[in-house]
């Protein structure tokens, strides 16, 4: 049977944790202070069901807390470390978080969110952060030994919010022992051929709040894998680690692929890459050429899915994407997937429509709180989606066009920007894009580029000749940009999510949009 806190009891000894700050933790380390984490929360009054929020940087404290709720039966809500004091109380009180951890390098929101939510003083836990009690003490005042009545716990993510205020994806808590659904979250890594144990070492790259982070590093725990975290994104710093702790396995996002890309010749051609087999991607949609190049760079080892917080999905092996390129992939074994009109009637092969998605186990969720958008996402078959726009090849493979909510309608025709974007990220003078649409009085949008400049080019009209240069024989016309702007550094998440919705909103302020 697989499970952290089993490999951990028969192999304490072992590399489990590498965090930036902190160093290396043993398997026995972090199993002793995950059960003193539980014990710990049960003291302030933490009872199974109840929701332990924190915001944390990378490293082995956001584990301690991962692990010690998914055996005692807890939520655990990661929170956004970006956000501010107002949004996070609002995540507080939405999840109703019975204890609050988190750390000093964040006590400037904290603080002010945990009044305003009204966690009471003795349900915060911090390292050096004012008005919360100290976490090492209250963790160095329990016992190291296993907790009685076990139970098992859930992730609670909330989603980004580009439509209104965040949601809690939020399942039932599932009727089994902790070792036993310790198994089941194996599945994930084992759809991509991953192993247990093997000697395997995941490398996680973003920030611990995202889903995938979540996800992916709590998994590779329980399957025995050691952990190496980064506290923010470095290239070169990737490449280091890789090296030196053979990682074996990582999550990234395109953006990251691309500036690996970026980095000299010699940097890229002095790193050992060898002990990587499985560098898998989502979150964005990747360019074509930035693909190709990882491929042929790091070797047939890049990966693919698409899936969302509230489920999933698809899985590509470097094979099938070399095969089918901009493919995400077809069905996960557990997974089904339809396409459908705006009538909810299935398409043609190749016609793009709504993406939906079933689970066979896993599936049945909630946005807390939220019944209407629940209800929204989910149709009488028992599919859910989240908006994204999609077709089917001949053989089964999804390739995605974009987010319904970004399809731009252009004289009455469906435009999506992430091919227009793949198109202008694929100049070498291009660090970053965003293409949206814009009111226009003749066709009701007008397609607008946003564009980040790579370091020392000028953003001037000779980069804008060139850019639309470039796309006079790789796409029609009516998908070139009427006008092109540029910005220093476009709104990204630290996962790589383009908040698109901070450039393109100013413009709509006052009108409805077709969609």
């Amino acid at each position: 049977m697989s499970g952290f806190w089993k490999y951990a009891q028969e192999d304490p000894d072992a590399l489990s944790v590498v965090d930036p700050n902190r160093g290396e933790y043993t398997a026995g380390e972090v199993l002793a202070r995950a059960n003193q984490m539980v014990h710990a929360l049960r003291a302030v009054g933490l009872q199974k069901g109840d929701t332990v929020a924190a915001v944390l940087p990378n490293g082995v404290n956001p584990m301690w807390v991962y692990l010690a709720a998914l055996q005692a039966g807890w939520y655990y809500v990661p929170i956004n470390y970006r956000l501010s004091p107002a949004e996070i109380a609002y995540i507080l009180q939405d999840s109703e978080a019975k204890a609050f951890v988190s750390d000093e390098g964040f006590s400037d929101v904290v603080i002010a969110a945990a009044d305003e939510a009204g966690i009471p003083a003795s349900a915060r836990l911090g390292t050096n952060v004012a008005g919360f009690g100290s976490l090492m003490d209250a963790l160095d005042a329990q016992p190291t030994t296993m907790p009685a009545d076990r139970s098992t716990g859930a992730a609670m993510h909330y989603t980004s919010g580009t439509t209104g205020r965040p949601k809690g994806v939020k399942r039932a808590l599932a009727q089994i022992d902790p070792d036993t659904a310790a198994e089941l979250f194996s599945l994930l890594l084992g759809l991509f051929g991953i192993q247990q144990r093997d000697g395997n070492v995941h490398l996680s790259t973003s920030p611990n709040y995202h889903t995938a982070v979540t996800t992916f590093a709590g998994n590779a725990l329980h399957m025995g894998h050691a952990v190496v975290f980064m506290d923010k994104w470095d290239p070169a710093e990737a490449l280091r680690l890789i090296e030196k702790y053979n990682c074996t396995h990582t999550h990234m996002v395109p953006t990251q692929f691309k500036r690996m890309l970026q980095l000299p010749e010699d940097v890229k051609s002095k790193a050992d890459v060898s002990a990587m087999k499985w560098a898998i991607h989502a979150a964005a949609p990747c360019p074509v050429d930035v693909k190709k190049a990882m491929l042929a760079w790091w070797g047939p080892v890049i990966w693919e899915y698409y899936a969302a917080t509230e489920g999933g999905g698809t899985i590509a092996s470097p094979e099938d994407w070399m095969k089918y390129p901009g493919t995400v992939g077809k069905t996960w074994p557990i997974s089904e997937l339809k396409i459908t009109d705006d009538d909810g009637n299935r398409v043609e092969t190749g016609t793009p429509g709504t993406v939906w998605m079933r689970m066979s186990s896993g599936t049945d969720f909630e946005y807390k709180g939220d019944k209407a958008k629940t209800d929204d996402s989910h149709d009488a078959e028992g599919y859910f989606t989240v908006g994204d726009i999609g077709y089917l090849n001949e053989d089964e493979f999804l390739f995605l066009c974009d987010r319904k909510s970004d399809m731009i309608i252009a004289g009455g025709v469906n435009i999506y920007p992430a091919e227009i974007e793949g198109e202008i990220l694929s100049h070498p003078l291009v660090a970053d894009v965003a293409v949206f649409g814009i009111p226009d009085e003749d066709m009701g949008e007008a397609i607008k580029a946003v564009v980040q400049a790579e370091e020392g080019v000028a953003a001037d009209d000779a980069l804008r000749t060139a850019i639309m240069d470039h796309l006079r024989d790789r796409l029609g016309k009516y998908k070139w940009p009427r006008s092109i702007d540029f910005v220093d550094e476009l709104p990204r998440e630290p996962t790589g999510k383009l908040l698109k919705r901070k450039l393109r909103d100013p413009y709509w302020e006052g009108r409805d949009r077709a969609i």
